[in-house]
């Protein structure tokens, strides 16, 4: 059960608390679970977890973490920001991992462009992995596909997809 009922009103946080919270909400955009009090610990270079179970434990006092269920990775902020939303890193993968990436995403195409008539479902593939390698960065690839997909689109019984 969720503990949400009777939150504290947040009382401002000072500048260790607000540092913690920040590793917090960015660790968790990341990894979209919340950190272990060791990776606090380390992630923050305080020399025990006691400490940060002090700081977590005061933070929960003063309305700005809560815990679900008192199990791990549970720690939630009440108001997260914004200006921590992902931020994903271009190339984030190896020249290798690109081109394989890559040369599966032409795969699917190329079956595609085989095919008279695509299904709408792999329509929605293709856009998806198109997007997908935007977001990895790959803007150039993605930009090709795109042409592509036009293409698809047109030449697959006139706009109609198959079921």
């Amino acid at each position: 059960m969720e503990q949400t009922a009777n939150l504290p009103e947040p009382v401002r946080p000072t500048k260790k608390q607000r540092e913690l919270l920040s590793f917090i909400e960015e660790f968790i955009t990341a990894h979209g679970y919340s950190p272990s009090y060791r990776e606090i610990m380390k992630g923050l270079g305080y020399t025990s977890v006691a400490t940060v179970s002090l700081h977590i434990n005061n933070l929960i006092r003063r309305g700005h973490l809560q815990k679900r269920n008192r199990s791990a990775r549970s720690l939630e902020l009440t108001n997260p920001t914004l200006d921590n939303m992902p931020k994903l890193a271009p190339k984030q993968l190896k020249a290798s991992e690109e081109k394989w990436l890559v040369e599966k995403v032409e795969l699917f195409f190329s079956e595609a462009e085989k095919s008279r008539s695509v299904s709408e479902r792999e329509m929605d593939q293709l856009y998806v992995l198109t997007g997908a390698l935007k977001v990895l960065g790959l803007e150039g690839a993605a930009n090709s596909f795109i042409s592509r997909l036009s293409e698809i689109k047109k030449r697959s019984a006139d706009g109609h997809y198959s079921t």
